[in-house]
């Protein structure tokens, strides 16, 4: 089964500049995307193979998440207990395991949201190791976290950066540590220089300068039945690229 997961800035916007084409050369069983910006209906996404599901945040042209399947899963979950208003969550039944995507929220500037970010993220874990016990979960999306410093092109210059702060790669190692694998560093432990993210200031693009922030995660017990995990670089249409899993389940 092939996987891809991408936060595409604004789903309108990806499809102006290649989404549909993107996908379709990837053709995954399964997509996660995140930062939709849009409420169901604002535009039409041309893959009619796929079933298509949207969770939308309140506030308009804001986060949001959404899931396009080639299987039509036993149930689908809009966002977890009181963070319901963001659409940072989709959670999708399968018969053999759970798929979320997830927007984790930024710590923003000054890190003004850090407090919030650390109660979701504690919610989050619980949230995932209650579907865990019930099947595998694979989790994929932006977690708005580079986890150690092979993760980032400049550690030293963002230290205490949004998404690069002591207390959000915490949180991210406790993640890890409750049962879950990271899929790329499980098998490209010491690969540097790829990333998932790139400022639009500075070139940065261009200079490699990024940070690897989107993800796929499954359960420590299925990490055997990785068969690959990718990073798109070549794929642009957003400041992130697609990230992708292939796995025997």
């Amino acid at each position: 089964m092939k996987l891809v997961s991408w936060n595409v800035n604004g789903l309108r916007a990806a499809l102006k500049k290649g989404f549909i084409e993107s996908m379709r050369e990837l053709d995954p069983d399964i997509i996660g995307i995140q930062e939709t910006k849009m409420q169901p209906g604002q535009a039409e996404v041309d893959l009619p193979e796929y079933e298509e599901y949207f969770n939308s945040a309140i506030r308009k042209g804001y986060s949001g998440t959404a899931v396009f399947s080639k299987h039509k899963p036993i149930n689908v979950t809009h966002n977890f207990g009181e963070y319901d208003d963001e659409g940072r969550t989709l959670v999708c039944e399968f018969e053999d395991f759970y798929f979320v995507t997830v927007y984790t929220p930024n710590s923003k500037r000054e890190l003004e949201r850090l407090d919030y970010r650390m109660d979701w993220e504690d919610a989050f874990k619980e949230y995932m190791l209650e579907l865990d016990k019930k099947k595998p979960v694979i989790i994929c999306g932006d977690l708005n976290v580079a986890h150690k410093e092979i993760d980032l092109k400049n550690p030293k210059t963002n230290r205490r950066n949004a998404g690069f702060t002591d207390e959000e790669r915490d949180k991210f190692g406790k993640l890890l540590d409750a049962g879950f694998t990271d899929t790329f560093r499980h098998l490209y432990p010491d690969q540097e220089g790829i990333y998932s993210w790139w400022s639009y200031r500075f070139n940065a693009r261009k200079n490699n300068a990024g940070w690897r922030i989107d993800y796929f995660l499954v359960s420590d017990r299925i990490a055997d039945k990785i068969k690959d995990a990718k990073i798109h670089t070549d794929i642009m249409g957003s400041d992130h690229c697609p990230v992708s899993l292939e796995i025997d389940i």
